[in-house]
């Protein structure tokens, strides 16, 4: 591998030699075969995919058309575009372009495109902390693995161009929405794409609403849509089943005499606002965190005078404050609630709304029967904790012939370290997966080089356990994962999807929701599986409406030519089982 290039060495105005031609090898029949249940192509190295036939008509699409793929996570979404990237080299038609989101994702792929395509020549284009880092160069690349944020800075630079690229990947493509950096690049291929150039999406979960996924299919441009459920002939035989239970708790009395109390505020601050002609379109119990943001926009939109929108600011800044504490209290514990009102007591320079926040009566009697419960010898920051524990032992106490691996996702970093803390305490080894922000002292970022060793030790069995923020909840690649912990619901499908599909990638998955009674742990649950059963509705409609609307225009569907898979199929397995429990 060539020798690492920052930003302000990419281009010191040397011309660089041109790469010496690669020499294409011939087709073959069909574009693949299968030989012995194995995809056999001239570019593959031997025996390293398994021919799976939804994967394959999957790539002969995309090598056919712009395509936007939903498969379900441990599917092989990876293998479906090194398949469609190794004929495009094959032909000579461009560059291979694969973004992703993150640099361990970028990483990820780059070491699995060299297992499979090994004669292909990689540059690899990702951001640390500070600064861009270039391993290898555009030119004299085969493939170029990258992060979005770098491509589009270095489009806008005039550093390359997209007109090289025969075939771009956009892994997790429901990101394409917004501002974020894939919507730059997707416009500027479309405005600079060669004629047979193809454009391949990739995603577990475009969104639970029509509005979104329109949004990703019209930003990227594709004309099809493919999607493959975990239920569907052809798919389910080659998914491992996964378990999901739900594990629920009740909050103690002296928690909840606190949860009242803060209920009382949230009700008040509420109340307010609806006086004022805002928050009236749902009730105030259903109020989130999205519909309080949003009413600071409403806020500013409405027409009048500068000085009538103080009050509603107030009290919408007020309300938001009491909604982040509570969540805190009653989906993490008591410890991030006191830790919550304390990093707002910390604010060097307060604002209104934070001084008021503090000083409402029912906050100041919140805290100090938090603090009294902390303070009190053997007791837990929430019920969640010791179920947790519990579970980790059940899972240790499982026979098999190596000790398990269990990721525990967690909303806020408090939790994170108060998880960490108890694990610890009951002699478990566990690792930590964050995001680059530092907070403070006891609580510090990890830069993405950082984050990539936590992975490796945790693959390789150095701590069993690891203990992780959304940043793990995308496309990372951690087999065997016997076990994944929602410590709280999520309402969205996005990230319920992803946190799911850590397990049951080659073995059987199991995944447990620990849950409160009377909480928004409930109402959350309620949310995301509303959102989930609408995305599927959603995208199998638009998967059969694009069928129809080639079938209408004479356009032929995928050929079952000699390259089709002839093995016969794998034993089915058991589908997906949900099963409940309750811990009183």
């Amino acid at each position: 591998m060539s020798k690492p290039r920052t930003l302000e060495t990419f281009d010191d105005g040397t011309p660089e030699a041109p790469p010496p031609p690669r020499i294409r090898p011939p087709p073959l029949p069909g574009v693949w075969q299968v030989h012995d249940g194995w995809v056999v192509h001239p570019l593959l190295a031997p025996e390293t995919i398994r021919a799976l036939p939804f994967q394959l008509d999957l790539a002969r699409v995309a090598i056919a058309d712009d395509l936007l793929v939903v498969l379900p996570t441990g599917l092989g979404k990876t293998v479906i575009a090194a398949l469609a990237a190794a004929e495009v080299a094959r032909r000579d038609s461009g560059k291979v372009l694969v973004l992703a989101p993150t640099r361990p994702l970028v990483l990820q792929h780059a070491e699995a495109f060299h297992a499979w395509l090994p004669s292909l020549r990689t540059a690899r284009f990702t951001g640390t902390v500070r600064k861009p880092v270039r391993e290898g160069g555009w030119d004299g690349a085969d493939v170029v693995f990258a992060t979005p944020e770098v491509v589009a800075n270095d489009l806008a630079a005039d550093r390359y161009s997209l007109a090289d690229v025969g075939l771009i990947v956009f892994d997790e493509a429901h990101h394409t929405v917004g501002h974020y950096a894939y919507v730059a690049v997707a416009e500027r291929f479309r405005r600079d794409r060669r004629p047979a150039a193809r454009l391949l999406g990739l995603t577990a979960s475009p969104g639970g609403q029509q509005a979104r996924i329109d949004e990703v299919v019209g930003i990227l441009g594709v004309r099809r849509v493919e999607a493959r459920h975990r239920d569907e002939p052809g798919v389910r035989e080659y998914v491992q089943p996964v378990d999901v239970e739900h594990r629920w708790v009740d909050l103690p009395p002296e928690i909840q005499s606190i949860q009242a109390a803060l209920r009382v505020a949230n009700l008040r601050e509420g109340r307010a606002l609806q006086r004022i002609g805002y928050l009236r379109k749902k009730p105030l119990a259903s109020i989130s965190v999205k519909d309080l943001v949003a009413l600071r926009a409403e806020v500013f939109a409405r027409p009048g005078p500068m000085v009538r929108k103080f009050g509603p600011l107030f009290h919408q800044l007020v309300l938001l404050h009491l909604h982040h504490a509570l969540e805190r209290l009653e989906t993490q514990g008591v410890e991030p609630f006191v830790q919550y009102v304390e990093r707002v007591e910390a604010k060097p320079k307060p604002s209104r709304g934070d001084r008021a926040f503090l000083k409402v009566p029912e906050l100041a009697q919140a805290l100090a029967e938090a603090k009294a419960i902390l303070a009190t010898a053997h007791s837990t920051s929430h019920p969640k904790i010791d179920a947790l524990r519990k579970l980790v032992a059940e899972e240790f106490e499982r026979p098999r012939d190596r000790p398990p691996r269990i990721l525990v996702f967690a909303q806020f970093r408090d939790t994170i370290q108060g998880i960490r803390a108890a694990l610890d305490g009951d002699g478990w080894s566990t690792g930590r997966f964050v995001g680059q922000s530092t907070r403070d002292a006891d609580d510090p970022g990890m830069s993405q080089g950082d984050q990539s060793t936590v992975l490796r030790e945790f693959r390789t069995g150095r701590f069993p356990i690891l203990v992780a923020s959304s940043v793990a909840e995308e496309g990372l690649d951690v087999p065997d994962v016997d076990l994944v912990v929602f410590f709280e619901s999520v309402a969205s499908e996005i990230r319920a999807i992803q946190r799911r599909g850590r397990t049951g990638r080659s073995s059987l998955g199991r995944v447990v929701l620990l849950l409160t009674r009377d909480t928004r742990d409930v109402g959350y649950e309620k949310a995301e599986q509303r959102r989930e059963e609408a995305m599927v509705r959603i995208v199998r409609r638009m998967s059969r409406d694009a069928r129809r609307a080639r079938a209408s225009e004479g356009t032929p569907a995928p050929p079952d030519g000699p390259d089709s898979p002839v093995d016969p199929p794998q034993p089915a397995r058991a589908p997906r089982r949900t099963s409940v429990a309750a811990d009183k």
